[in-house]
This record gives C-alpha cells, structure tokens and sequence, in this order.
C-alpha cells in the first residue's frame, strides 16, 4: 500500500458561486456609496440656494386717516398798520406819546415848531391886507368913473379900464386869500396826530430834532398799529392749494403760549401761487381784544385738512430709484420679486402718499437691497425672526 496523500481539489462551481458573491457586495456597496454621495452634493445645493436667498421684511399698503393736519408758520400783523410822517418842515417842539402808549383817533401825539412857515403866514396876511385896500381903492375909483361916464366928463375906455383895474384887484385878493388858507392848511399839520384807535409801536424823534417834509431819514416820526383784530399770513405749498377754502377755521400756536390754542379763520387767499416759491399766500383773521398777542410774532398755524382718497401710505424706506423711475419691490405669489413703478403725489417726509402702482394686497419690501432685481427669490421674516 502505498502512503502518498492525494492533491486537494476545489471545486470549480464554488469558486464560480463565491466570486459572483464578492462582485454583487461590491457593487451594492459601491452603488450604495453613489447615492450616498448625490444626496450629500444635492443636500449641499439646497444648503447654498437657501444661505443665498434674501430674508425680508414687508408692508402692506394703508389708507391715510380721513383727516389730516398741515403745520406751517405764520407771520402776525396788526389790523392797521400806519407810519405816520411831517407834513411840514421844522423842529420837534414836544412829544406826548412813547411806545405802548394806546392812542385815540385824533389824539395828539407831538408837536413841530415851524418857524419858516409862520414867517410865510406873516407875509401872508400882510400882502392879503395889502390887496384888500387896493381892491377898495379900485372899487372906489371905479364908481367915480362910471358916475362921470353918465355926464360925458370921462370916455368910456378909461372908465372901462377902471372897472378892469377893480376886477383884477379882485382877482389878485382871492389869490392871496387862497395862499393865506394853504399856509394855514400846512400849519395845521405841525399837529401829529393818530390816524385811528390804536397802539404806538414806534416812536423814532425828539424834542428838537430836525423835521424835514415826509422824511425822517426813512423812518416815521411815530407807527400806530391797531391790534384789536391781528391777519396772519401763511404760504402753502402747492400741493395742499386746492385743499385750502375760504371760511375755514384754523389753529394757531405761539411760542408765549405754546400750549394753548387759539382760533383764527381764512379769510382770503392771493387766487395765484408765486412763481419763485410755488406758495399760496393766504390770510388769516384772528380777535385780539385782550392783546396777549403782538404784531410781528412768529405763529405755528395747525390747518385741519380732508385726506384725499384712494391714496395709499407706504414708508419712504421702501423706495427704490431707477433708471425706470421711481419704484418698489413686491414679494409675488411664489416669493417671487416683482418690481413695480409708482407715482407719489406728496412727499410727507417719512411716508409717501402713492396715487397710481399698488393696491391693498400688494407687499412691499421695506428697506430693499440696492441690488434687487426682477425675479429674485425672496423669503418672508416672520414675526419675531431677525434678519440676517
């Protein structure tokens, strides 16, 4: 017998069914590590969509209040206002009201010495004396010769040269006579005196201070305001001109009285804006009986006016300025940016008032990027939520 141990032999079939095995592992495990690697890569993507997509804050359109209030400032004046100026020439002689003072119509305020012109009443009356003897005389000459003319002593064309010598004695009297009454006109105004009940504002002479007629050296010898009623003018831009009416009652506000309001109204306007400044002017009337008010005071003056309708607000923030024209980003259905134009019919300062764009469902982005364009996918900050 022989002691040899036969080779080992393995079977073909098993080595076969083993290597099939192996492969399919492999291939799942590579398979697996495929799908593995998408859903990361496709994780990944989302992650960088969702960093890159804009977080933001809207607003919805609103309706202004039914009633508004237009602040503007004022400028008082008195009632009547009137700079009182010499009407003769001389010197102050005294002053009997100062500033302050409250005057009567007719009241004398001073007097103005006026040596010149009493010089000129002297002569005056003397060359009156002088034509009425020598209109006597005439008259008397005159009559002699008409009666002589009845007995042919004289011829008629030197009587009718006496009566015409008489006529122009006359003639010459009453020219006097007018020049004495013109001299005394002018003497009556050396007498300053208050044009109307009022209030002495301003007082710019002195006792024997030089008087020239109708100057001062631009100044008046005295001003006289009547405060009892007080205008106030306002310029309104014209934006707000079609909403002013005459007969409105208005507000105002002074900064001696800051807290209490006192009530005025519209009594006219100018019908016309200026050119420069595009205002209507208007006036304003208020009473002023007790005078805790003074000409010349700056007023705040509230006008109470209707909102117009179908205006909507939106904050001044949520503007963009394009090349377009002025507009706003909205946020669409879908998230979507749709970018629409407006147009503004007042600027209020931090809201706008649009009259043609939007509507009541839109939402605004507030506070947009410069960058923001047509399309963009946005996303909505919730309540709460800040913005990064």
């Amino acid at each position: 017998m022989s002691n040899e141990i036969p080779p080992h032999h393995v079977p073909t079939k098993a080595l076969r069914r083993a290597g099939i095995v192996f492969a399919l592992a492999a291939i799942t495990m590579a398979v697996i590590g495929i799908i593995s690697r998408l859903h990361h890569e496709k994780d990944l993507r989302k992650e960088v969509v969702q960093e890159n997509i804009q977080t933001v804050s809207v607003v919805t359109p609103k309706y202004g209040p039914s009633e508004e209030t237009l602040i503007l400032p004022g400028n008082v004046m008195a009632d009547y206002t009137a700079p009182i100026y010499a009407r003769v020439n001389g010197y102050l002689k005294i002053w009997y009201t100062d500033i302050g003072a409250k005057v009567k119509k007719g009241q004398v305020l001073g007097l103005i010495d006026t040596p010149e012109l009493d010089e000129q009443i002297m002569r005056a009356r003397a060359n009156l004396s002088t034509a009425e003897a020598n209109l006597e005389i005439a008259k008397i000459t005159a009559q002699r010769w008409q009666n002589l003319l009845a007995s042919d002593s004289v011829s008629r064309q030197a009587t009718d040269e006496k009566v015409a010598d008489a006529k122009s004695k006359q003639d010459i009297l009453k020219a006097a006579q007018a020049n004495l009454q013109s001299l005394l006109a002018q003497q009556s105004f050396n007498r300053v005196t208050a044009p109307f009940d009022g209030v002495v504002t301003e007082r710019n002479t002195d006792i024997g201070q030089l008087i020239n007629l109708g100057s001062n050296s631009g100044k008046p010898l005295f001003q006289v305001a009547d405060i009892h009623k007080l205008r106030i003018y306002v310029d309104v831009p014209q934006n707000y001109s079609t909403q002013i009416s005459v007969g409105a009652k208005v507000e105002l506000y002074f900064p001696e009285h800051p807290t209490t309001p006192f009530q005025a109204t519209l009594v006219s306007t100018s019908n016309g804006l200026n050119v420069k400044t595009r205002t209507l002017t208007v006036e304003l009337q208020m009473d002023n009986e007790d005078g805790n008010i003074l000409p010349g005071t700056y007023a705040e003056v509230h006008f109470l006016l209707p909102s117009k309708s179908d205006v909507y607000r939106i904050p001044a923030s949520t503007l963009l300025f394009r090349k377009e024209g002025l507009q706003v980003a909205t946020v669409g259905p879908d998230n979507h940016v749709v970018l629409k134009s407006i147009k503004i019919s007042r600027d209020l300062g931090r809201v706008e008032e649009v009259i043609a764009g939007l509507s009541n469902t839109d939402r605004v982005i507030d506070s947009p990027s410069d960058s923001i364009l047509q399309g963009d996918l946005v996303r909505i900050k919730q309540t709460g939520q800040k913005v990064k």
